[in-house]
């Protein structure tokens, strides 16, 4: 297929892009770069069947101009805002860079006839909780300006598919670690000790509770998703079995940098304005489907931390 990746240079989308051009696929990454790094996707500038696009899905001339020039089979709609503390401060950030972006990837779509979208979107949706929650949970209620823009964006494929004949495949994931990460609570803690090594500083109480995915893992079960269904909307939470606390992560990075750091905590339930401090999906319908994630949360904090420390110390 002739395959369109918005934001294919960043965190997931550059696993997403490795993989589909190793099962054959033709692949176009457009990308600002704004979180996206250009060595995310050096090999697959090496393979033939790849091609990459520096820009803003905003500029919707260049961005239409892309869809002009290229007969797409389908888009992996993958460009958003990811940093959900960024836009507490700006809530622009999340407007414009995620739901925005996921609107003029639609109209794109309508006006040069592409009829399949795969669509990145978020536990984030579903707000603040604490049921083990399906995807037939509501009514919806995002905590952050993240949730409220991926929600969003879901409504308007909804509204596209019925108007113009487009098929979705909507994947709703938690928190993703591993390779590549731009930034999140692994970083942050990395980066903390690096320069104070005899203390950390941990938002909240540690007691937060959340499911951590491995990127290998949720591109998986993303591709899975679109291979293995059919309707005019699928939708699907993708995760794990497994969460980890705060204050779990916070030990493991002490371990792994060999340290003998104290933590210390700043109160209160949560890191920020918008966080959940507590989630947990149920994740019966992908289970049904015949996908599980490989590696349990706690496995997938680790492999992040000790990436981060052996492999990406430069992005630090």
């Amino acid at each position: 297929m002739k395959i369109l990746i918005t934001g294919g240079a960043g965190f997931i989308g550059s696993h997403l892009t490795d993989r589909l051009l190793a099962e054959g696929h033709s692949v176009v990454v457009y990308d600002n770069l704004s979180l996206g790094r250009l060595d995310n996707i050096e090999e697959a500038q090496k393979n033939p069947n790849f091609s990459f696009i520096e820009g803003d899905i905003l500029d919707k001339e260049k961005f239409f101009a892309v869809f002009e020039n290229n007969k797409f089979d389908i888009v992996f709609h993958m460009a958003a805002n990811s940093d959900i503390a960024r836009s507490h401060a700006n809530p622009d950030v999340d407007f414009d860079n995620t739901l925005r972006t996921t609107y003029n990837t639609l109209l794109a779509m309508k006006e040069f006839g592409v009829k399949k979208i795969v669509f990145a979107s978020t536990s984030a949706i579903y707000g603040e909780t604490l049921e083990k929650v399906a995807e037939t949970y509501g009514p919806l209620f995002p905590a952050s300006h993240y949730g409220a823009s991926k929600l969003a964006s879901e409504a308007y494929i909804s509204s596209f598919c019925e108007n113009y004949g487009i098929q979705a495949w909507i994947t709703r994931f938690p928190n993703v670690v591993g390779e590549r990460s731009t930034h999140g609570v692994i970083r942050d803690f990395i980066k903390k000790l690096k320069k104070t090594p005899e203390r950390l500083e941990v938002l909240g109480n540690g007691m937060q509770y959340k499911p951590y995915l491995y990127v290998k893992d949720l591109v998986e079960a993303i591709l899975y998703v679109w291979k293995n269904t059919n309707d005019k909307i699928n939708f699907y939470n993708l995760g794990v079995d497994s969460r980890t606390r705060v204050k779990e992560i916070a030990q493991m990075v002490i371990e792994e940098m060999g340290l003998n750091a104290k933590i210390e905590y700043t109160g209160g339930d949560r890191g920020w304005v918008g966080d959940v401090p507590e989630f947990n999906y149920n994740l019966d319908k992908i289970h049904k489907l015949g996908w599980e994630a490989k590696n349990t949360s706690n496995e997938a904090v680790r492999k992040a931390i000790r990436y981060i420390l052996e492999i990406d110390k430069c992005n630090l």
